[in-house]
């Protein structure tokens, strides 16, 4: 191991956020700070990708804005993003939907993930119908 990553290792600062991947849709809660007043900015929109690994891990989200498809990098790491909503788990075929940028209308469209249920639900559910 490199000097650098044993550095990374040191500092590293890992905030707990849900799993997601490309094609989810998620919700950033960001804080930006103007002059001396912060506040916090919800930034929804589809994940293209997920990037590198470490303290230098990325992921873009993709949202749009009337008409104008607006793209933002948000690294994993940041301190000023104070929470992640995943709103809806997408089902894709790839890691990188790049090819999102050029569908429109109902062809942009992402088929949802139906999410299996823990075994704990099911028997929390059992319980009641007896």
């Amino acid at each position: 191991m490199d000097l650098i990553k044993i550095a990374e290792n040191q500092f590293n600062i890992k905030n707990e956020f849900p799993a997601f991947k490309a094609g989810d849709t998620i919700t950033v809660h960001y804080k930006i700070i103007e002059g001396n007043k912060e506040r916090v900015q919800q930034y929804r929109g589809v994940v293209l990708q997920r990037h590198g690994s470490g303290m230098s891990e990325t992921f873009t989200v993709r949202k749009m804005s009337g008409n104008i498809g607006v793209e933002r990098i948000f690294p994993v790491n940041s301190p000023f993003i104070n929470k992640i909503e995943v709103n809806k788990h997408g089902q894709v075929r790839r890691a990188r939907i790049f090819y999102f940028r050029g569908l429109t209308g109902k062809k942009a469209r992402i088929q949802e993930r139906r999410m299996k249920y823990p075994e704990s639900y099911d028997t929390e559910e059992k319980g009641q119908e007896t």
